[in-house]
């Protein structure tokens, strides 16, 4: 991709096939057509690069945390503090959002650290594909990390280089003193930001205006009765400019904004659309003792980050039967306790695998018409993997006279069967042809199991002809 910088016509990014020629950004055009002829050049677009920046932070806002901005050229920002218990931890919601990205054609590398300048250096020139700092220990993460890395001026950096200076860890130990002199303010500041020593805001993006209210404090506010007590007096305005739109919230985001420039972010998540005061402020003031107030907090942000429309339905009259009982408050409590990805249901699918005939759902997902299989008894308990057996059996359609399952010897009083299940050819040649023969066995000590071989007891293109065991009914 090339564009101009001054007068000059240079490149501003290339793809790896490029880098491995050995070009990089700032190299002129001419020089780069001269050297490599077949060299693909497109004209860069930064209008429309920033508008997809900002279109994608949005997606990760609606998401993943409330708290989220652009990191020109190339980059989201994300203050995950309070959210990321939401989805499994920072490891998991990491490797979730790499994962969707890499699924919607994007190559990403994330990383979390103390700070944005940490977490943007890592996420760059880190070794891994997926990095995470323990608090506490940014200094020595980045240490051996480029100085390119600290959003430092392309001239700035030359200078450096010109000194010999390539590490971050070399040039933080060097006097301040006389590099503000000859390099300006910049060197040291970014140093600053990236060590935690200086703050820096991250200034959310927004589509469009949500219902929010807020609250500044003459004094900064620091305990726990008084935080609850302001969220309990923000709720209630809250609800009131949903009720104008007829919406529910969604997703509910309190930022508190501290004395040091630092923004605590709460996040709370509703299985369904709500306007509900008290459940509302049920919610927000589980979560405070996640808020670190720091040196005190001067004002309060409560945002509606997601609303939906509220659809309001007539309720069912005592004569006629009795009314189902709302579980979505006790839902939403234990959601955002043990997060979103922890509480789910089981629902059907479309599937003969054993497997595949189940998927997870949110627990308050509307029900699907399909049913669960009913021609063929399922076993109530479903191994998370086949555990092979030791068995002994007449092929191809004789069940196994005993069998030994985790040392135990087990043998078959009465057995019915095969099922015979065929592999699901769409999803991969190896598939076309595989087999698995399926057996309900009971032993002489009354316990039934699921056990299958794989293969039909004839062929061995079809499967391995060895026996697991893959349920039990109780």
């Amino acid at each position: 991709m090339a564009g101009r910088e001054g007068r000059r016509r240079v490149i501003l990014s290339v793809d790896l096939a490029a880098r491995r020629l050995g070009l990089r950004p700032g190299t002129p055009v001419a020089k780069a057509q001269a050297l490599h002829p077949d060299l693909l050049i497109m004209d860069a677009d930064p209008d429309g690069d920033r508008a997809g920046l900002e279109r994608l932070a949005l997606w990760f806002q609606h998401r993943i945390a409330p708290i989220v901005a652009p990191d020109p050229p190339d980059g989201i920002v994300l203050d995950t503090t309070g959210a990321d218990h939401l989805h499994g931890g920072e490891a998991a919601m990491l490797e979730n959002m790499v994962t969707r990205l890499k699924e919607s054609g994007i190559t990403a590398r994330a990383a979390i650290a103390d700070t944005w300048g940490a977490a943007h250096a890592l996420a760059r020139y880190g070794r891994g594909r997926i990095t995470i700092v323990p608090h506490g220990e940014t200094a020595a993460a980045i240490a051996d990390l480029p100085i390119e890395s600290l959003r430092l001026p392309a001239d700035l950096i030359d200078d450096l280089h010109g000194l010999g200076v390539s590490r971050i860890g070399p040039l933080a130990g060097m006097p301040r003193a006389p590099l503000a002199l000859r390099f300006g303010p910049d060197v040291a500041r970014r140093l600053d930001q990236a060590f935690g020593r200086q703050a820096e805001a991250i200034v959310p993006v927004r589509l469009q205006t949500p219902v929010q209210v807020s609250q500044n404090f003459a004094e900064p506010i620091s305990a726990a009765e008084t935080i609850a007590r302001y969220i309990t007096k923000l709720v209630p305005p809250l609800c009131a400019g949903l009720e104008e739109r007829e919406q529910g919230v969604r997703r509910l985001d309190l930022l508190l904004h501290r004395m040091d420039s630092r923004i605590e972010a709460v996040r709370v998540a509703t299985a369904m659309p709500v306007r509900d005061v008290r459940r509302l402020t049920r919610l927000l003031c589980d979560r405070i003792e996640t808020i670190d107030p720091g040196f005190g907090i001067e004002r309060m942000v409560l945002t509606a980050s997601l609303a939906e429309p509220i659809l309001h339905r007539q309720g069912v009259s005592a004569l006629i039967k009795e009314e189902e009982a709302d579980v979505s408050d006790l839902i939403d409590t234990l959601a955002n306790r043990v997060g979103t990805q922890a509480l789910y249901r089981f629902a059907p699918v479309e599937s003969d695998v054993p497997e595949r005939a189940v998927c997870r759902v949110p627990a308050l997902a509307p029900e699907d018409a399909r049913d669960w299989p009913d021609h063929w008894p399922r076993p109530t308990r479903l191994l998370p993997r086949p555990e092979p057996i030791q068995t002994m059996a007449v092929l191809p359609d004789h069940p196994p006279v005993f069998f030994i399952w985790r040392g135990i010897r087990r043998r078959i009083r009465c057995a019915d069967g095969p099922e015979r299940v065929f592999g699901e050819w769409w999803k991969g040649d190896a598939e076309l042809t595989t087999v698995r023969d399926y057996f309900r066995v009971e032993d002489t000590s009354g316990e039934t199991f699921w056990i299958y071989r794989t293969g039909d007891g004839e062929h061995g293109e079809t499967g391995s002809q060895g026996w697991f065991l893959h349920g039990l009914f109780e």
